[in-house]
């Protein structure tokens, strides 16, 4: 072989044209041309594949076109192949179809209206350039595979074409494409196609390890091997990794490495080198995997076959390329797939290929199915003649996938719906090809389990039958895509066939003593059921198209119930039934005490038939050609009455010893899933035949069913009452199932909105149904489309008094129904609960009995009343009246069910249904007034009536208004009253409100601009009453002054590092042992943010509930420590009120007292005092510093300390121990989140970062107020006012409890970057400094050497000075970057005192615009700083001002007054600047599409960084700053401290500062991330038209941004509330968790 691969490319740089040639004339010559082009692929394979442990290196890519494919194309064109192909491709005359295949992740639509059926999808670009999209459409994101239906007649009932896909009026693609091709490049492509595609399918097909196929075989044969490692779904990523570990000595990140590509291309070579080496792994991969289930498959091959099966896949991705260049190229590839083969049928190249696809790996299958669908399923013609072959190979191929253990997406069965949704071709393979036959046979020969009578039996179903069953269900979705075809009749026999297999399967028998053992298998059977609801709902489609079959079906389907059923007597005795004059025979059947099943597809089919019959009126059209009369009502009816009484006995609680599997049968069988097909087909089977019976005998046999015939035939039936009952719980029983007895008779006289059972259009049956569903409850869109299947209609009972509505009319089949509610037995039954309805105790009845009965009474009354008035067009008899009016035959003389109501009606202890009763008897009288005016009367009856309602309604409003009158005047009287009784107490709340107000007036701010001074000598002072504090302690609830030297109150507080606010989110993190904080860059690239819940406790008390915290969590197992929402090891506890997530606490302290003298110097000569100060303390540290032995402060002269300036002075520390304790206890929380270091409240660092943390927070609120507009003061609510007031004034105190020196160095370090020292070194220039964290170090450091000062000098004339200084310094900061270009800045240097350079500039107007928006948030930030600081209350302009004042509020220094004084100014436009112009923009989450679609699209075309060009599983766009990511996966995990995170997390701590906020494109989910190990989903911004979100994208309504939504994420992370909205997210999963296990 070659060693140089380098070499190969210079002799090709020079020869390969000539190489080319030689061998296009060699080729062309040669009368064995595959021996010629084998012996070149022999030659070259195995030299440019393969010769190291890398299958794809880059080389192999750039040597195989030149060697392999050049040729190729040369041969194939006769010239130069770029020019070759150009012309194919211009003379081509491309289909209409757009083909385009869709990547993993791509955006597909489909229309809801246009649409064939759902798998009719459009790519984005065809969508947006055709009508659909003015439509109802639906999207949704393609697992890969599958193409753009586009141009494809039969996929749309309107609007096939796109703009780029209409045809033209002249199109001759009709044509052979072949026409436009020479004969002799004809040929040519003929050979070059058999010979190349038939290597690739020997290739892949290729069985033996370390032999090649003859003619391959290479001139030199090496001992180098690869040891293969293959995919499989039974083993996990962690077994492959650790498997893998242990067999090649890898190390975990390239176990990872091997097991991802192993998962994504099928195989993976794992060791390279000779036979024994890999003999070696494979038997250690081998004995490790087979412990518990079946080993991975590994193979040890020959580098030569790898070689030449990679070459093949290569081989085929080129075919696939050449043929896009013309539609004739596609077709001779066709004719050479197709071609048969010498072994005769299904020995094509494409069988082969298609019965060898399951011992494929994963990356070939996906090679050769694009090839397919690029090519045989894009030309017509040859997509019939495929579709017919895998319709001749499909019963081998299912038989494949069932064994093969790959998801069928991998499987060429997948390809099924390319061809089985086409109209045309599926028509053609149903009567040619009998493909229904075929896959119903297939499906039955897989469920080989039945039982003695045939029925499919799971009762005892392993894990392994489990798998196959899942698989066999893809069959029947095979047969569901074959809904819009008519069946013939020998497939509709075959549907016979299956259902009947249903028939009957897994009975239960009520268990009795003992409670079932072992809960047996039933999700198999239901899961079944559910699989076959399309199929047999598709079927009475089909019969319903045609009278014929119909008839033919009904015909079948009968003979098929006879036959399951066997006479249906179950061997059971007959008996005889007598009630109430009526006798019937029957057999003698308990449901409780033999098998019942509740699966009975045939008796359900029949039903549906029977209700088509009514609809299409074909039973009365061809009534000699059906069997209606030989029909025995009493079989029909016993099966579905026998699954409706387990039902009523499962709810009367004497099934409780079966378990929860029969719990969960009765569930599904009422749910929405199954009930079309299964309780709504019983309820229609019951309607069936009791309109065929009379309907006294249909009541006894129920009566019977329900074990209730002995209750209510005897003769003293009406005395039940009266008889003592000694077991209670029967009772109770008998009470329920005479409940849903009456409930069944209910619905089967009153459920009518089923077309062919009642004279209703499906809008009628939609509508009512969703009627009755909000009635439940208010509904989502697409909770309600859940809830509303198609054909879904059922009847639900109204509690209270609500009269029966009027229904439609039965259907011609069903009209004798309505005869039930006059017959005897029903009236008996009416009459025996009234009856017992009259003794107010003894559990003989219930409150549900008697309101059925009533809903019945009113049902018949509405029903004669509608016979009334209809009664010139029906000649039926229905006297509903006369019947309930008539008393019982002697002896026992029983009154009527009339006259048992009208005693009811005053009877006590029914108060509840008076009104019930009341209704009845009122429409008794109008019925009697109706029946005996009707023939005098006419329709002016009718009148009478509606007048007669009319003014009853009226009446019954005007009582209602009088009494809501009377009701209003005693409350009115009553509150009178009380007032006058305790008038006292009103008048000292009066008095106690009316101090307080004017209290609060006096200390508000007043007009007086003097009072509003918030620093300087000048300021607002507070008294001491003003500076006293009382707080509540939330766990002891003792309430206590905030004192100095009293007892420490603490706040409890969440301390984060934040990104908000940065302008460079690129700068390296810091390294945590060096970085010195102590300027903040204006870029903000990262701070320190405090928030707090506002909740005060005692120190003591919290540190018992933090002691209390970690004791629970040490107590707690460790297999139990599962991540929560707080971890103790980092300080995190929850807040015992609000259990907001905290992980430190703020001291509250009061405010300062200050006291100064009248005369405080002015800048200058502060500025001297200042400066003499400082040069006193370095020359003092320096004498420390030598003292210790110190070197580097050598240069520097003693200086004397000024006046009344005391450097040996040691302050007193003013506060008690335990508020010293918790400001060490903060500060040192600060430090260690602020820096990620362990805590040490030594490190000089620790004030630095208490300051910065109060800087960073305020200017975070200060922008949030700014963009919500609103007012800098009032509007922040109680929390954030707390926790800003706390932190400045900690600040303030927190020099107390550190080294007085480092402080005092801190100050002299910050000083001088406003007044240059040249004493101290490492000053940054003025532009790399953020001048509001400045002025807070400034200003809380300055105590520190204010301490030593005795002279008199104030604090506040300080806080003054400071301002000013940084005020001016950042007016200088706002010049430099306001100006482009940089002579200015080099001006402004050489003139630092004189503002020279100014001039240059254009206008006077600009600059000033940008002074003053660029110094307008400092001010606004300093405002409060010094608002919290100081506790000087606000101006009420500033507080509370108009919409004109919202905006901006503006604190301008003013050294004329020596004060800050706050003005408003009117809001001004920001335009947009450069990252380190000011003011600094606000940080926003990006910007996102407005359609959602686009966002899929864009996601899709993004590939793994990590995996070469893979296609990202679950592409994650970070909405901070914009980038896509790879999560979800071990490609792009990345080592994070030490750990292995995934690609979302490491990309927070880049981007956020360990916090994130992600979209999961793919599954439209907002994600939220904090740390390591806590995350939780948040509603996504995107709705759809019903403003509903769609996550997971499972409905695939159209999305669109909501602005709303999307601002409620954004304000959610500029408030830094991501880890507290977390926490809430994953205490709420821990609650429910607890709950529920």
């Amino acid at each position: 072989g070659f060693a140089d691969k380098e070499t190969i490319c210079q002799e090709l740089d020079k020869n390969n044209i000539g190489c080319f040639v030689h061998h296009l004339y060699k080729w062309l010559q040669t009368s064995n041309l595959p021996k010629e082009v084998y012996q070149h692929l022999a030659c070259y394979v195995p030299k440019i594949y393969c010769l190291g442990p890398n299958l794809n290196p880059q080389n192999e890519d750039l040597l195989a076109p030149l060697l392999l494919q050049s040729p190729l194309e040369w041969y194939l064109c006769g010239e130069e192949p770029s020019v070759g192909l150009a012309k194919l491709e211009q003379n081509n005359q491309p289909s209409q179809l757009c083909g385009h295949v869709f990547k993993v992740g791509e955006p597909t639509y489909s229309c809801r209206e246009c649409a064939a059926d759902p798998t009719c999808v459009l790519c984005m670009q065809c969508f947006l350039g055709s009508v659909h999209k003015e439509h109802r459409y639906r999207m949704t994101t393609s697992g890969g595979g599958g193409f753009c239906d586009c141009g494809d007649t039969e996929a749309w009932k309107k609007g096939p074409y796109c703009q780029k896909h209409e045809p033209n009026i002249s199109d001759s693609s009709q044509k052979d494409p072949l026409a436009n091709m020479s004969e002799e490049m004809i040929a040519r492509t003929y050979n070059v196609f058999s010979i190349i595609l038939k290597y690739a399918v020997d290739m892949l097909t290729w069985d033996k390890e370390d032999e090649l196929p003859e003619g391959l075989e290479p001139p030199v044969r090496g001992d180098t091997y690869y040891c293969m490692l293959f995919n499989d779904e039974v083993h996990t990523y962690e077994q492959v990794i650790y498997t893998l570990q242990k067999a090649v000595n890898c190390t975990q990140k390239e176990a990872v490495s091997f097991a991802t590509i192993v998962d994504r291309d099928g195989r993976k070579s794992v060791r390279f080198g000779d036979f024994q080496f890999c003999e070696q792994a494979k038997s250690v991969i081998v004995r490790n995997t087979s412990r518990q289930t079946k080993p991975l498959r590994v193979q040890v091959m020959h580098s030569s076959v790898v070689a030449h099966q990679c070459f093949a896949l290569k081989a085929l991705t080129w075919l696939g390329q050449i043929i896009r260049y013309s539609d004739a190229l596609r077709r001779i590839l066709c004719q050479v797939g197709l071609q048969r083969g010498p072994e005769g049928d299904n020995s094509s190249l494409v069988d082969t290929l298609m019965l060898c696809d399951s011992k494929m790996w994963k990356g070939a299958r996906n090679v050769y199915h694009q090839l397919f669908m690029s090519s045989l399923l894009m030309d017509s013609k040859y997509k019939k003649r495929f579709a017919i072959q895998f319709a001749k190979n499909y019963e081998c191929l299912q038989s494949d996938y069932v064994k093969d253990d790959h998801d069928r997406e991998f499987s060429v069965t997948d390809l099924s719906v390319q061809m089985f949704t086409v109209p045309s071709l599926a028509r053609m393979l149903i009567t040619e090809e009998n493909l229904m036959t075929t896959i119903i046979c297939t499906f039955m020969d897989h469920l080989r389990h039945r039982d003695l009578q045939g029925h499919f039996q799971f009762e005892r179903y392993t894990a392994q039958q489990a798998f196959k069953f899942r698989r066999v269900q893809s069959l029947i979705g095979d047969l569901n895509k074959l809904k819009n075809v008519l069946a013939n009749g020998d497939s509709i026999a075959k549907v016979f066939l299956c259902v009947s297999s249903l028939q009957g399967m897994d009975p239960v028998v009520r268990q009795v003593g003992q409670h079932i053992e072992m809960e047996p298998e039933w999700e198999a059977a239901f899961t079944l059921q559910m699989k076959l609801t399309h199929i047999i709902s598709m079927m009475q489609e089909w019969c319903a198209s045609d009278e014929r079959v119909l008839i033919e079906a009904y015909k079948k389907c009968l003979s098929a119930l006879t036959h399951c059923h066997s006479g249906f007597t179950d061997g059971e005795q007959p008996i005889t039934l007598c009630m109430c004059g009526h006798s019937v025979d029957t057999i003698r059947y308990c449901v409780s005490q033999e098998k019942v099943s509740i699966h009975l597809p045939v008796s359900r089919l029949l039903a549906g038939l029977h209700a088509l019959l009514s609809k299409t009126e074909v039973a009365y059209r061809f009534p000699e050609q059906l069997p209606l009369s030989e029909l025995s009502p009493p079989m029909l009816i016993e099966h579905p009455l026998r699954c409706l009484i387990l039902c009523a006995q499962v709810h009367a609680g004497m099934w409780r010893r079966n378990g929860f599997s029969l719990v969960n049968q009765i569930y599904y069988y009422h749910n929405v899933k199954c009930r079309v097909e299964m309780f709504d087909k019983d309820l229609i089977m019951l309607q069936a035949g009791a309109s065929m019976m009379d309907p006294n005998h249909f009541l006894m046999i129920m009566l019977s069913r329900f074990e209730l015939y002995h209750i209510f035939s005897s003769a003293d039936c009406r005395k039940r009452y009266s008889r003592e009952n000694a077991n209670k719980d029967v009772l109770q029983q008998n009470n329920t199932l005479i409940e849903e007895m009456l409930h069944l008779v209910i619905m089967i006289v009153g459920e009518r909105y089923t077309s062919g059972v009642g004279q209703v259009e499906s809008s009628d049956e939609t509508r009512r149904e969703i009627v009755h569903q909000l009635c439940i409850r208010p509904m989502a869109h697409s909770e309600l489309v859940k809830a509303l299947p198609e054909n879904v209609k059922h009847y639900i009972i109204k509690m209270g008094f609500l009269p029966p509505p009027v229904l439609p009319r039965f259907g011609p089949l069903f009209a004798s129904l309505v005869n039930m509610l006059q017959c005897d037995v029903l009236l008996g039954i009416l009459g025996a609960v009234l009856q017992w309805a009259m003794e107010p105790s003894g559990g003989h009845w219930s409150e549900s009995m008697l309101q059925r009965v009533l809903h019945l009474i009113g049902m018949g009354l509405v029903e004669e009343q509608q016979h009334l008035i209809g009664s010139a067009d029906d000649d039926t008899n229905f006297s509903f009246t006369l019947k309930i009016s008539r008393p019982g035959e002697a002896p026992a003389n029983t009154p009527s069910i009339l006259a048992l109501l009208e005693t009811l009606q005053n009877a006590p202890h029914l108060e509840v249904h008076k009104d019930m009763i009341r209704w009845i008897l009122k429409v008794k009288l109008i019925q009697i007034s109706l029946q005996s005016h009707l023939d005098s009367s006419g329709h002016s009856q009718e009148e009478m009536v509606r007048d007669k309602d009319k003014a009853e309604r009226k009446r019954k409003a005007e009582m209602a208004r009088l009494r809501r009158e009377k009701i209003m005047a005693q409350m009115s009287e009553m509150q009178r009253h009380f007032i006058n009784e305790n008038k006292e107490l009103f008048q000292q709340s009066l008095e106690e409100l009316d101090p307080s107000t004017s209290s609060t007036l006096e200390h508000s701010p007043s007009s007086c601009d003097s009072t509003l001074v918030c620093v300087g000598p000048r300021r607002w002072c507070a008294g001491g009453s003003e500076r006293r504090q009382m707080v509540t302690c939330i766990l002891c609830q003792e309430e206590q002054e905030i004192r100095t030297d009293g007892k420490a109150m603490v706040l409890a507080a969440f301390v984060q590092r934040s990104t908000v606010m940065s302008k460079n989110r690129k700068r390296p993190p810091h390294n945590p042992d060096k970085y010195d904080p102590l300027f903040m860059h204006p870029d903000l690239s990262f701070g320190t943010h405090t928030g707090s819940c506002g909740h005060i406790m005692h120190s003591h008390c919290w540190q018992r509930y933090f002691e209390a915290v970690q004791a629970k969590e040490q107590r707690r197992q460790q297999r139990l420590r599962v991540h929560t929402s707080y971890n103790v090891e980092n300080g995190e506890f929850l807040c015992p009120l609000c259990e907001c997530l905290s992980n430190t606490v703020i001291p509250l302290l009061p405010l300062t007292k200050t006291s100064c003298s009248s005369e405080q110097p002015n800048l200058s000569q502060w500025l001297s005092i200042i400066s003499q100060q400082m040069k006193a303390l370095l020359s003092a540290h320096r004498k420390a510093a030598d003292a210790e032995g110190v070197d580097d402060m050598d240069g520097v002269n003693d200086c004397p300390p000024p006046d009344g300036f005391k450097l040996d002075y040691t302050p007193k520390n003013p506060y008690s121990s335990t508020i010293k304790e918790m400001l060490t206890t903060f500060g040192t929380a600060t430090y260690k989140v602020g820096l990620k270091v362990h805590p040490n409240e030594q490190d000089p660092r620790v004030p630095i970062m208490c300051w910065g943390s109060c800087a960073y927070t305020i200017q975070c609120i200060e922008r949030l107020l700014v963009d919500e507009e609103k007012p800098l003061f009032g509007s922040l609510p109680c929390r954030q006012d707390d926790c800003l007031s706390s932190l400045t004034r900690f600040g303030s105190a927190c020099w107390t409890v550190s080294s007085h020196t480092t402080v005092q160095n801190h100050f002299i370090r910050l000083l001088a970057a406003l007044v240059p020292d040249p004493r101290v070194e490492n000053t940054p220039c003025i532009l790399d400094i953020d001048m509001f964290h400045l002025l807070v170090s400034l200003v809380l450091s300055h105590p520190a050497i204010l301490c030593l000062d005795s002279s008199g000098l104030s604090a506040d004339a300080a806080q003054l000075h400071f301002l000013h200084l940084i005020t001016v310094a950042h007016v200088v900061q706002i010049l430099l970057t306001s100006i482009p270009g940089e002579k200015l800045i080099l001006l402004l240097h050489e003139h630092c005192m004189r503002f020279s350079g100014l001039h240059e500039v254009s206008s006077g107007w600009h600059l000033w615009h940008c002074v003053k928006a660029g110094i307008l948030p400092y001010l606004r930030a300093a405002a409060l700083f010094f608002h919290y600081l100081n506790g000087a209350p606000a101006p009420p302009e500033c507080a509370a001002g108009s919409s004109e004042q919202r905006g901006s509020h503006q604190v301008c220094p003013a050294p004329q007054h020596s004060s800050v004084h706050c003005s408003r100014c009117s809001s001004a436009h920001h335009s947009s600047i450069c990252c380190f112009r000011f003011p600094r923009e606000s940080n926003h989450l990006i910007e996102l599409p407005g359609d959602y679609s686009a966002l899929i699209n864009q996601a899709s075309s993004f590939t793994c960084p990590k995996s070469g060009g893979d296609k990202s599983r679950a592409p994650t766009l970070c909405l901070v700053c914009g980038a896509m990511l790879c999560s979800q996966s071990y490609c792009c995990q990345t080592e994070l401290e030490g750990e292995d995170v995934g690609a979302c997390t490491a990309h927070t701590f880049a981007c956020g500062a360990g916090v994130g906020i992600f979209l999961r494109v793919r599954e439209s989910q907002v994600l939220f991330l904090a740390g390591k190990t806590k995350g939780c989903f948040y509603a996504p911004p995107y709705l759809d038209d019903y403003g509903e979100t769609d996550q997971g994208l499972r409905r695939g309504n159209p999305l669109h941004l909501c602005q709303e939504r999307y601002r409620k994420v954004q304000k959610l992370w500029r408030q830094h509330s991501i880890t507290e909205e977390i926490g809430h997210a994953q205490e709420a999963c821990t609650l429910r968790f607890q709950i529920f296990k």
